[in-house]
């Protein structure tokens, strides 16, 4: 894959589709998640499995005609590196982007009750008091959206590695090397594996884990599709655990979606507290609690934001939401919002990585 030509997958458009077959029994849904369900492309995950359909197509020269309908189940078994060919070609899993159960922030304290705000803290990227940084999902396979913002000064202080929906079945080249150049240019890279909300075998989870630093030497791991209440804190805790103990000087990121139990912010380095769109974002209720805790502790992703909305949602993120990360994209929910860099990514770049 690494001498493959790089492929703008966010030229293929996404067909649309529901999210009501997603809502979790008495949890309230507001938002589309990072992560990617079975049923209708509309997440990160489309993403990943847009690409290696580019990927394929570029072995064979020829565009994709179409999106594979096959879902693959991931296998665990370990391959030797190796191109795609259209005699042995994956099927990409298409997943669809779910409203995610809203973790509540008054729900009763876990066995584990939060840290008090001047204990330690995991430690990760941490924003510089007054500052605020980018960071970026990259979803896409092009090197030249890698390259963007890889080359961008300030550079984003973190990137999202989802090669299939997690690690893949073998390295791919291409990413090994994407991940160099971003972690040269001091950007830290963490690889993506979802919990499916607590339920997914944590042995799963430790073998994507184990993949993405063996294949591609990440420095840390995004945990997506997170349940953010006290009854899976210990799921958590023991996929932290792990990270840190296997990963060299292990990051965790938490994707809840909203604000969870006040106890995971102990578990986590950054906890992604919204994801959704700008109109939402504005009615956002944010816990008084988040005043307790540096905003490097949290992260904002904004979709389908017009650039007119631009500065007032770095402005709600800063001064009601204390976001330490900020992603804001003007692409829209309906499709896959993160497919390519968003078009005013120049002025987000300044912007947000200015103190």
């Amino acid at each position: 894959m690494g001498n493959d030509s790089p492929v703008d997958v966010a030229s293929q458009n996404a067909p649309a589709g529901g999210n009501a077959g997603d809502r979790r029994p008495g949890a309230t849904h507001r938002r589309q998640n990072l992560r990617l369900a079975a049923r209708v492309p509309l997440t990160l995950r489309v993403a990943a499995a847009l690409l290696l359909t580019a990927i394929v197509a570029c072995a064979c020269g020829t565009a994709p005609a179409s999106r594979p309908a096959a879902l693959r189940s991931p296998s665990r078994a370990a391959a030797p590196p190796a191109t795609p060919s259209p005699s042995a070609s994956p099927s990409p899993s298409p997943k669809a982007h779910r409203h995610k159960a809203k973790a509540s922030a008054a729900e009763s304290p876990s066995a584990r009750p939060a840290p008090p705000p001047g204990a330690a803290q995991p430690t990760g990227p941490v924003v510089a008091a007054g500052c605020q940084d980018t960071f970026v999902p990259a979803y896409f396979y092009a090197s030249s959206d890698w390259t963007q913002a890889i080359d961008t000064r300030p550079a984003p202080a973190v990137m999202l590695l989802n090669v299939d929906s997690g690690p893949g079945t073998a390295p791919q080249s291409h990413f090994q090397t994407l991940t160099r150049q971003a972690q040269a240019a001091g950007i830290t890279v963490l690889g993506y594996s979802s919990t499916e909300y607590g339920a997914k075998p944590i042995a799963s989870v430790e073998a994507e884990i184990s993949d993405y630093k063996s294949w591609y030497g990440v420095n840390g791991i995004f945990l997506d599709l997170t349940q953010g209440t006290s009854g899976e804190l210990s799921y958590y805790q023991q996929l932290a655990d792990y990270i840190r103990a296997n990963v060299p000087g292990g990051v965790v990121w938490l994707n809840v979606g909203a604000y969870p139990a006040q106890s995971f912010m102990s578990v986590a380095n950054t906890v992604m507290v919204f994801e959704g769109s700008y109109s939402s974002y504005v009615s956002d209720q944010v816990p008084g609690w988040v005043s307790q805790y540096s905003p490097s502790h949290f992260a904002n992703v904004l979709y389908a934001t017009p650039q007119s909305d631009f500065d007032s949602a770095v402005n709600l993120s800063r001064t009601r939401s204390r976001a330490g990360f900020l992603f804001v994209t003007d692409l829209s929910g309906s499709g896959n919002p993160y497919g390519a860099m968003p078009s005013y990514w120049s002025q987000e770049a300044a912007t947000i990585g200015k103190c």
